[in-house]
């Protein structure tokens, strides 16, 4: 009698073990696929980068938006190239006013912060 429960809790292992593998076979769809390529590559993020450039043009102002370009948001803060350290300057005068800009135009970026260096702007 153990034998034959042996011999049927084994073969219901067995097949648990293939149900198992054979969904792992399946061909995935191909929405989810695209999904992750997207996520993936950021091009979900292109439309967010072109408002976060717009919103950052008339936070700056015209004359340090020349000077600048807005990069990453990480954990609620934006990381900004500057072409120097003097403008760094200016920017630290003006943080607080461009803080409360941002958070008026883009509300779901969710900026809390702004960290300024120094680096090449195209």
């Amino acid at each position: 009698m153990t034998e034959l429960a042996e011999s049927a809790a084994d073969f219901v292992a067995r097949r648990e073990r293939e149900k198992r593998r054979a969904y792992a076979r399946r061909p995935k769809k191909i929405a989810d696929v695209l999904a992750q390529l997207i996520t993936k590559k950021g091009y979900g993020r292109t439309e967010a980068n072109a408002a976060l450039e717009e919103a950052w043009r008339t936070a700056a102002g015209e004359t340090l938006a020349r000077a600048s370009r807005p990069g990453k948001v990480s954990r609620g803060r934006l990381e900004v190239l500057v072409t120097n350290s003097t403008t760094i300057q200016e920017f630290s005068f003006a943080k607080r006013r461009i803080l409360a800009q941002l958070e008026k135009l883009i509300p779901d970026a969710r900026i809390r912060d702004l960290r300024f260096r120094v680096g090449p702007i195209q």
